[in-house]
């Protein structure tokens, strides 16, 4: 009997161990790392001028947190404390050179269009943070889900500023054109100050979004 009792509560302490959908659906909503937590403007502002420039950054960096938060997580119980931070650096700082590389496999414009922003997702506060702030504490599973659903945040934020910039800039998304041959482009809107104005635009409308759900 007493046997019985304690498979079943290790059975039962396993569940509520197991990885949760709600670590995926904080990134994207709740504790969006754009239009919540406002961190990695650098490249949300600097990339953004295209949809298709924007979803590539957000892939890299989804791609990047994903594979550091897997790996951070595995070696939790081996890297010291002392040098973790640095360890977190050399980790994500492996998985941006392989991603740099196969983006220039890919394109090559692409990656002339991304330029120095691909080695920047090195010091990309949103990955380090989620390495130091939950894989270095948490399960494989958890950190997966937890990468996933920051990172899909992540690209949802960058392409909803690429593709307003890229409609009113350029009058076209992925290249294709969204008005008619009499449109005159917004070209404030594919510069650098064309950035900060979408994305104020963005975190009003988000932040209203969650207020008016919060009261319902």
């Amino acid at each position: 009997m007493a046997n019985q009792i304690k498979n079943n509560t290790g059975f039962f302490a396993s569940l509520q161990e197991s990885p949760s959908t709600d670590e995926f659906v904080k990134g994207l909503w709740r504790d969006n790392p754009v239009f919540v937590q406002v961190l990695g403007m650098c490249p949300v502002l600097a990339v953004s001028n295209t949809a298709i420039n924007a979803l590539a950054m957000g892939l890299a960096t989804s791609f990047v947190l994903l594979m550091s938060n897997v790996l951070v997580s595995s070696l939790r119980n081996f890297i010291p404390k002392q040098v973790r931070i640095a360890s977190y650096i050399l980790i994500i700082a492996t998985f941006v050179t392989m991603t740099d590389y196969i983006i220039q496999a890919i394109s090559v414009d692409l990656h002339k269009a991304l330029g120095a922003f691909i080695s920047l997702i090195v010091v990309n506060c949103l990955i380090l943070s989620r390495a130091e702030a939950f894989a270095s504490k948490n399960t494989i599973g958890k950190s997966v889900l937890d990468a996933l659903g920051m990172g899909f945040g992540f690209t949802f934020a960058l392409f909803c500023l690429g593709a307003v910039r890229e409609i009113l800039g350029n009058g076209s998304i992925f290249g294709v054109p969204f008005f008619p041959d009499n449109f005159q482009e917004w070209i404030v809107m594919i510069l650098p100050a064309g950035g900060f104005f979408t994305l104020a635009i963005w975190l009003l409308i988000f932040n209203a979004a969650k207020q008016r759900k919060a009261t319902t």
